[in-house]
């Protein structure tokens, strides 16, 4: 699994094109030659997957009992507006204006690295997001989120 680093201002030009920034596409050797696919996350953003995470994800998703109408209404609405983005000779990727819309994206966003994925927002929405998390409420969401965790092998018990 590559886990991803780093926060990147970008810009969006009149088609709906963004490049990709340098210094995430190094972090993502076959982006070239496979692709990406972005989808709707769960907040109002988008989310962008290698192709083999999405592959992974789309295995696990196979693997819920579709004779339960939940498990079909999820994977259904999970998988609805995934689109393959492919980089032009400039390093551009198009993005689809539906999605786009879903979040909202102006001309500004922020691509922030997820662990093995990438986020993408619009720059106001991520900056209200972000500023709704004071230094002490990410405190307290630390202790909370990591307190019994054991970094070496797991939870701590």
């Amino acid at each position: 699994m590559n886990f991803l680093i780093g926060e990147y201002e970008c810009k969006l030009d009149a088609k709906g094109r963004m490049v990709v920034p340098a210094a995430l596409k190094r972090q993502l050797p076959d982006v070239e030659r496979e692709g990406l696919v972005v989808n709707r996350g769960f907040d109002g953003n988008l989310v962008i997957y290698t192709r083999a995470e999405w592959n992974k994800l789309l295995s696990q998703l196979s693997r819920l009992n579709q004779f339960q109408a939940k498990n079909r209404d999820f994977v259904r609405k999970f998988t609805s507006g995934a689109t393959e983005l492919l980089l032009d000779s400039a390093g551009r990727v198009l993005l689809p204006k539906v999605l786009l819309d879903y979040a909202e994206v102006g001309s500004e966003l922020v691509l922030v690295c997820n662990l093995s994925k990438v986020e993408l927002w619009s720059k106001a929405k991520y900056e209200e997001k972000m500023s709704a998390i004071s230094e002490e409420d990410f405190s307290d969401l630390a202790e909370s989120v990591m307190g019994d965790f054991d970094l070496e092998g797991g939870i701590n018990v």
